[in-house]
């Protein structure tokens, strides 16, 4: 649905400009959830006002389903900005109800008032807040805030949802209530949604793609899963749990084997397989489980025993496991396989 293509935008400083993004390019792939990472100063708010096209790029093109926006003229623009919905925390206006807020949007562009409280009632079961619909902004949490900040942005039927940040100070519940009407906004309303964040747990647990965000450069980027299989990737390294096992565990097995597993019959089944199959003994001496989204992915640093341990590990990576070896060096060292 969108594509950026080479963005690059700076901004004036007191030495010179001060380059926000510099030759950006990237997919979101219509329908999904696609998160954007990255530190502060990163860039990532500057990609989200471009792509909301609430600023033009020094260059660079975005399209929307394939449309060049940055050849489209006044009228034209403000269409193609009704079709985003941007999440905007902190705007609610505190003289106004939940659902009145929720409608403001509707009433500006002249809804009548039976199909402004359909739409209204629709979005507020959409977020978990039908019994707080008569509550003022006062009364509400922050996260509950956030959410009907979220409900507003869908209010116009927008094909992409973009949300900066969040879930932004916001408590574990309430990002995890901001995370979970993101996640339905996508499933049950077809919206393709853009998320900005500097925390990676977001993308853990809603996004499909991902891009990481550094100095103002895509570093990484790709489908999420794909990625975490992928040892060399940062993706993999910040996602999954990390490998920390007692040098002496480590020492007592012929074969060491830092291994990924994804999804359920993997994580379930292939470590007691293999043991069964190949008479070995399979330890896990180090690593856990994560989920993404609602898949099982497990890293783990196995301690394998017995004459068939080398096949062991060729059987698991045969059947979708990311198998690396590893061995005990002369010093305890744990050491690369070739």
């Amino acid at each position: 649905m969108i594509t950026v293509e080479n963005l690059t935008k700076s901004f004036p400083g007191d030495s010179g400009p001060v380059h926000a993004l510099q030759d950006v390019t990237l997919d979101v792939p219509a329908g999904s959830i696609t998160g954007v990472v990255g530190p502060t100063g990163s860039g990532k708010s500057t990609l989200a006002r471009l792509v909301a096209l609430q600023e033009r790029p020094d260059s660079g093109v975005i399209r929307f389903d394939g449309f060049n926006t940055s050849g489209l003229d006044p009228r034209r623009l403000r269409a193609a900005r009704r079709r985003i919905g941007v999440v905007q925390r902190g705007g609610l206006l505190e003289q106004r109800t939940a659902a009145g807020n929720i409608a403001l949007p509707l009433e500006q562009a002249g809804v009548d008032g039976p199909q402004r409280r359909e739409k209204v009632g629709r979005l507020l079961d959409l977020i978990g807040l039908t019994d707080k619909a008569a509550h003022y902004p006062e009364a509400l949490t922050p996260g509950q805030q956030a959410r009907v900040a979220v409900a507003r942005a869908l209010v116009g039927d927008p094909g992409l949802l973009l949300a900066d940040d969040p879930t932004r100070d916001l408590d574990a519940d309430g990002a995890a209530g901001v995370l979970t009407v993101l996640d339905r906004a996508r499933a049950e309303l077809g919206a393709t949604v853009l998320v900005a964040t500097d925390d990676a747990g977001v993308v853990r647990r809603i996004a499909d793609d991902v891009a990481l965000l550094d100095g103002g450069r895509i570093t990484e980027a790709g489908h999420l899963l794909s990625l975490v299989q992928d040892p060399r990737s940062a993706v993999a390294q910040s996602l999954l749990p990390e490998i920390d096992a007692p040098k002496a565990a480590k020492a007592r097995h012929d074969r060491l084997a830092e291994v990924v597993l994804v999804g359920f019959a993997a994580v379930g089944a292939l470590l007691p397989e293999a043991t069964s199959r190949f008479g070995t003994t399979i330890s896990v001496v180090g690593g856990g489980l994560t989920r993404i989204g609602e898949t099982p992915v497990a890293r783990f640093l196995l301690g394998l025993s017995g004459t068939q341990a080398d096949t062991a590990l060729t059987w698991i990576a045969e059947r979708g496991g990311q198998v690396q070896q590893r061995r005990t060096g002369p010093q305890g060292l744990v050491a690369a396989c070739a």
